[in-house]
């Protein structure tokens, strides 16, 4: 009889977390939801942080939950969460304050002070990460500026899931897929981007070891294992950036050509290369260069995803109005598609706030309908992502010269079944959707890997799509989404 793997896998989103358990025999993977809780992040002072000590309870949560319920025999643990934040240590290995959140807005101006030190063009050529304003090149530039006593006493830097790991095991490395979003790092040197820190004033000795999703970090403390009620178990440096373990578990095995969207928070859409490309079309479209399992890049867009349901939900919820998701995409069937268009990227979007009335503005800014209700609003978002989606393929054909037929979906999103369709009537391509745990799916998948439970990646993503339901959804209707696409295309001009 085929051992059963026990993989405990931890996912965090940038606004909650789980704890998954995956049975593996050998054939079919199988998810069970162990324990699932709220990432906030906090405002002090005006300033957002992460509650890095509550998540790690969360954790400690999670494995006393398999411990209780008869799964204390895990084989080893993985931790996703997302990109760009991180942690300081000290000489003690104590942690140096409550990490920043991305959404925080210390970052403002740091492109101009940070084109002042090196080019716009050569960072992005040694790099090879699109910019955004809350990549942690500009965080810890700003941190430097503003003289931030954390940054000069550090020691170690250390990536989000890369503190997890430490509180775990003790052991300080930095894995490769989360690494690479720094924009301090260079995957045509397969090293930190030093030329690039000291440029930025920023200091390099407190970088740790690079390691690849699939090695080992370490083995539970034990004291740690004492208390959870585990065996020592090994910690896994899975694809430790969520969207890294997603694109492992999307379900394409022996295509090396595939264009994927990780649909959560965030949008993010892209393609699996073998090189980085920073051409010039590559910078002109800003796309980004992120590793990958197996030294792969994921060359994508950054799109401003379902935040922006999410966030208008927030703002009913404070108004005494309390919609689940579904319910919100009940609603937006009733209202009439290809009404109202908004740029989903638009800068005004990014941080908390009242999304509804800012969609309002945009639209009658832009001299549009403006929606109203709460289904108009939520179906103004759906349409929207579905023509930046658009966009993007057509730009990622551009720079690759490759032809994409079927996008592949993947994650919470594509249980919005409205965006789902949209996206296939808007980009006129065969659109395929799951997993839905896609990010925990991925993260498995390295674990089995690194036990030799899988073979190796392309086993891994036939596994995936032996295990879970995948669902199609075909273009409709899609003269009038082209026509509606050209007047998308004009509106965001206008901004």
């Amino acid at each position: 009889m085929a051992k059963i793997y026990k993989f405990l896998a931890f996912d965090f989103g940038a606004s909650s977390g789980r704890a998954m358990l995956a049975t593996f025999d050998g054939e079919k993977i199988k998810l069970e939801e162990k324990h699932r809780f709220s990432n906030d992040p906090v405002d002090i002072n005006g300033n957002l942080h992460w509650d890095v000590l509550r998540l790690f309870f969360e954790i400690k949560q999670g494995i006393l939950k398999c411990a209780n319920s008869g799964d204390r025999d895990i084989d080893c643990i993985g931790i996703d969460t997302w990109g760009v934040d991180y942690g300081l240590l000290d000489k003690n290995g104590k942690l140096l304050g409550n990490p920043y959140h991305y959404r925080d807005t210390r970052t403002e101006g740091m492109y101009d002070e940070a084109f002042k030190l090196m080019s716009k063009e050569d960072i992005y050529n040694e790099t090879g990460i699109a910019y955004n304003w809350f990549n942690t090149v500009f965080q810890l530039l700003s941190a430097r500026l503003s003289g931030d006593s954390a940054l000069k006493e550090a020691k170690t830097f250390l990536m989000m899931p890369d503190l997890f790991n430490f509180f775990l095991t003790g052991v300080k490395k930095t894995e490769y897929t989360n690494a690479s979003t720094t924009q301090l790092y260079n995957s045509k040197t397969d090293s930190w981007a030093y030329g690039l820190m000291d440029k930025m004033g920023i200091p390099k000795d407190i970088f740790t070891e690079v390691i690849e999703p699939g090695q080992i970090v370490g083995t539970i403390r034990p004291e740690l294992a004492k208390e959870l009620g585990i065996k020592e178990v090994p910690v896994i440096a899975v694809a430790s950036h969520d969207t890294g373990s997603a694109v492992v578990s999307v379900p394409v095995p022996d295509k090396d050509d595939f264009i994927y969207i990780s649909s959560g928070t965030w949008s993010l859409m892209g393609v699996e290369l073998k090189e980085p490309n920073t051409s010039e079309k590559a910078l002109l479209h800003n796309f980004t260069n992120e590793g990958g399992y197996g030294k792969t890049i994921r060359f994508l867009k950054n799109i401003m995803g379902l935040w922006l349901v999410q966030e208008s939900r927030r703002q009913w919820i404070r108004e005494g109005e309390e919609l689940s998701f579904g319910e919100l995409a009940e609603l937006s069937k009733a209202a009439t598609p290809l009404e109202s268009f908004i740029d989903p990227d638009y800068a005004e979007f990014a941080t908390p706030g009242d999304m509804p009335n800012r969609i309002r503005k945009y639209c009658e800014m832009t001299g549009q309908k403006v929606p109203q209700t709460k289904g108009e609003i939520v179906c103004t978002i759906a349409q929207s992502l579905a023509m930046r989606y658009r966009a993007t393929v057509e730009g990622m054909e551009e720079v690759t010269g490759n032809k994409y037929n079927v996008i592949n979906i993947v994650g919470g999103g594509i249980q919005d079944k409205l965006l789902c369709q949209f996206t296939a009537n808007a980009t006129n391509r065969v659109v395929s959707t799951g997993p839905v745990e896609a990010t925990s799916i991925g993260n498995v998948v390295v674990q089995g890997i690194a036990m030799g439970a899988i073979k190796d990646l392309n086993e891994g993503r036939q596994i995936v799509k032996n295990s879970f339901d995948i669902t199609e959804y075909t273009p409709e209707n899609t003269g009038a989404w082209d026509k509606a696409y050209e007047r998308w295309k004009e509106i965001i001009k206008k901004i």
